[in-house]
């Protein structure tokens, strides 16, 4: 394969996933890890990505407020977000008092769980019917629902969610970057997550790889007042600003 060939399939990986490891790229072009080296250390150089350690990250993405639908997203690095579900769900422990966001990775974590002892609050329409079906002790805050997320926003969900004292928050999040945080698209979603980590004493952002190196229009929380579970992590620098748990190394 021609070196061009290689970069061009590298930055298409990369655009895709935003952030890539060395042994990802190895697999997936067919070629050793210290070709992948050379080739990152080449196109760092000509500005084409950020070469970090153990692998890239793009060029730091900014997206618009347009937000893809729950059914559109559900399919989307599937084996990863079980993963990272799991490993969240080992979390819980029998007096806590939790909150569940509104989100794909956060609705598979309530498949894991097995504390039926802790209480669960949510915002998510499908999550709280998931709560239940379990026979989970659960509450869903009102407010305003959101079609394409199908989430509860709005005045009264702050309201809501402002009466609670949760012990664990887990969080989902469009968006994650070294220097604009946490974000998303929407500003009523935004105002919603942020409530609910300020009334949480430790919150947990449940995100894969993708995630990392994207801008949203909101930023609804700084990095280092969540923690993060991810599957891999290619861009240590994260490691420098909160607590990160990677499921999948």
């Amino acid at each position: 394969m021609l070196t061009q060939e290689r970069y061009q399939m590298i930055l298409q990986i990369l655009n895709e996933k935003n952030a890539v490891t060395v042994s990802e790229l190895a697999q997936a072009i067919g070629t050793s890890e210290s070709t992948i080296r050379r080739d990152l250390n080449s196109l760092d150089d000509m500005g084409k990505l950020n070469k970090v350690f153990g692998g890239a990250t793009s060029i730091r993405q900014t997206t618009g407020i347009s937000e893809d639908t729950v059914s559109s997203r559900e399919a989307i690095m599937s084996d990863n977000k079980n993963a990272i579900a799991a490993y969240s769900a080992t979390l819980i422990k029998d007096d806590d008092f939790v909150y569940i966001d509104a989100g794909t990775t956060t609705s598979r974590l309530i498949d894991y769980i097995a504390n039926y002892k802790a209480t669960y609050v949510t915002n998510g329409i499908s999550h709280a019917r998931k709560l239940i079906q379990k026979g989970l002790t659960a509450y869903i805050i009102g407010g305003k629902m959101k079609p394409a997320t199908e989430a509860v926003v709005g005045a009264k969900g702050i309201e809501s969610i402002n009466n609670f004292n949760f012990t664990k928050a887990f969080m989902g999040a469009n968006g994650i970057d070294i220097d604009s945080g946490f974000t998303t698209p929407d500003i009523d979603e935004a105002l919603i997550k942020e409530a609910a980590i300020k009334k949480s004493y430790m919150s947990f952002v449940l995100a894969d790889h993708t995630k990392f190196g994207r801008v949203f229009p909101v930023t609804f929380s700084k990095l280092k007042k969540c923690c993060i579970i991810t599957d891999i992590l290619a861009d240590k620098r994260y490691a420098d600003k909160t607590v990160i748990k990677e499921v999948m190394v």
